[in-house]
């Protein structure tokens, strides 16, 4: 059999296109829910809070546009995903706020350089106490 007796290949004009009206599905969409999903459920770490929210907010955006453009399903679903990745992202940073500023603070420098100098298991559990005294004053 020679290369003329293969049957003809389809050209682009004979291949239809998807029904007018019809949405073609978003896998931006998708990614971004679930990553927004992901941020939010591991806010309380850097990684799922900042870096999944972060591709979150980024997919869900471009997905919204491509939506919005007509080249892509499931806007609502990008708009979704985009929020709850800015809600993971938020949430991240007020956590490392707040360890940020007790490590920062008097008391947890007072209580470093008690446990520091302490030479028994009972002077590093008075520190301990003497911390939380400090914290809770």
């Amino acid at each position: 059999m020679s290369f003329s007796e293969h049957p003809a290949m389809p050209n682009d004009s004979t291949q239809t296109a998807p029904a007018a009206g019809v949405k073609r599905s978003s896998g931006l969409a998708i990614a971004s829910l679930v990553l927004g999903i992901a941020a939010i459920l591991l806010f309380w770490t850097v990684f799922g809070g900042i870096v999944l929210g972060l591709l979150a907010l980024v997919f869900g955006i471009i997905g919204a546009r491509r939506a919005r453009a007509g080249g892509a399903g499931h806007g609502k679903m990008s708009v979704i995903g985009a929020i709850l990745g800015a809600l993971g992202m938020i949430a991240s940073a007020v956590i490392l706020a707040i360890g940020a500023s007790i490590l920062n603070s008097d008391e947890f420098k007072n209580l470093d350089d008690c446990v520091e100098h302490a030479k028994t298991q009972s002077e590093r559990d008075a520190c301990a106490k003497d911390f939380d005294k400090e914290m809770n004053d």
